[in-house]
């Protein structure tokens, strides 16, 4: 066998292409594969937020829900600590905008939400406070009366989706890394020292073959794919597919500086350097599936059209200046969380040498999890206590 390796990265999109160029940089030899092309998926298909604030989705199920939430934040902060510095070290623009971020609350019960979140907030850190309605019309005047009072953090903004991750890979060539697409990982066998790893490629005709590589390391960055990759090492990685809408509209004059989100519904604005603004905030659609009724990641999912007007509703009634800006495009992108909303990050268990890192807000926490595993695969122990993430804190074991 001729190809050896330090660490195969499995998965293309942002976290997978800086994981491999940490690693590559501190001079690791590494192989980066995707089964289709770089940031096809997820990566490139969310709308590029950088949230540090705990989400809607975090607090809306109340506040022992929001507490659970709150223990990722240490990687939060270590992910806008790290953002903020990620395209001088790239070497390349990533679209990093960071002119901070604003949930808004339209009545007493969601200023409630906004002060308890803000409370809670400040005891991991995070630097977020809460503006009443005077504040606001100096600082947004963009939104709609109705809106009463907002948290701002400062640190929040968003990146470029769409060539993020290619310029992360970029880097990682730049840096030594091998980068091999149209190529899905099929098994895994394990050796002294490491893992024998099988990919089937295939060209543009259609035409595969099998190439099998020797590795000491695995990272599995695949996102939605993360279930089905730990099975190929008997590992149980429970993670939980979501399919999300998302709207750009047409390009306007640049008026909506902030990322904006709301306490009371899901809703998440930004606007993009070209002019266009980016609407989302977790609207469901609907997954695709095989015939069995398991979910069809390489398919294209569905939209759901109550989901698509009441994303736009939202969007109008907090910002009223978009009411007569025409979409001029609505997707579907899939994301993963795991059960407890938490992401997971961290070794394998029953996988000696295999690490993962998913869920949670994945394109946000992108350059603290690359970080993270280019610690734990080189055999240095993270800055950040992993406990609260370990991949295997659902299952009581995991075999090979």
């Amino acid at each position: 066998m001729s190809e050896r390796y330090d660490l195969v990265v499995v998965g293309g999109g942002l976290l997978g292409c800086l994981t491999a160029w940490t690693a590559a940089r501190d001079g690791a030899r590494v192989l980066l594969a995707d089964k289709d092309q770089v940031n096809q998926h997820a990566s490139g298909q969310n709308a590029g937020s950088l949230h540090f604030q705990l989400e809607y989705r975090m607090v809306e199920a109340g506040p022992e829900a929001a507490r659970v939430a709150a223990e990722a934040m240490p990687l939060h902060l270590d992910a806008a600590a790290r953002w903020a510095r990620l395209e001088d070290e790239i070497g390349e623009p990533l679209g990093v905008r960071r002119a901070g971020g604003l949930m808004v609350a339209e009545n007493a019960d969601q200023v409630r939400t906004l002060r308890f979140k803000a409370e809670l907030e400040r005891s991991w850190g995070l630097d977020v406070r809460t503006l009443d309605r005077a504040e606001l019309d100096v600082l947004a005047p963009y939104l709609a009366p109705r809106v009463v009072a907002a948290n701002l953090s400062p640190l929040e903004g968003k990146a470029d989706a769409r060539t993020a991750a290619p310029a992360a890979c970029r880097a990682a060539v730049r840096a030594g890394a091998t980068v091999r697409t149209r190529c899905r990982l099929t098994g895994a066998g394990r050796v002294p020292g490491g893992w024998d790893l099988t990919f089937r490629e295939s060209d543009r005709a259609g035409r595969t073959q099998d190439r099998t590589v020797r590795t000491s390391a695995v990272v599995l960055a695949a996102g939605v794919w993360t279930t089905g990759l730990g099975a190929l090492f008997h590992a149980e990685l429970p993670t939980v597919p979501l399919a999300l809408t998302m709207t750009v509209t047409s390009r306007i004059p640049r008026f909506l500086p902030h990322l904006v989100q709301h306490a009371g519904t899901r809703l998440s604005l930004k606007q993009s350097a070209d002019g266009t603004v980016l609407v989302g905030g977790g609207w469901p659609a609907r997954l695709a599936r095989d015939a069995d009724g398991a979910p069809a990641f390489d398919r294209k999912h569905h939209l759901v059209p109550r989901s698509v007007a009441g994303n736009a509703g939202a969007a109008v009634r907090t910002v009223p200046a978009l009411e007569r800006v025409p979409a001029l495009r609505i997707w579907v992108g899939a994301t993963t969380v795991a059960p407890d909303q938490l992401p997971l990050v961290g070794p394998v268990a029953g996988a000696p040498g295999v690490f993962v890192a998913t869920g949670g807000s994945a394109f946000t926490l992108g350059p603290s999890f690359a970080h993270l595993l280019a610690r734990l695969v080189s055999g240095r122990s993270p800055e950040i206590d992993l406990t609260p993430y370990d991949p295997a804190r659902f299952t009581e074991r995991s075999t090979v």
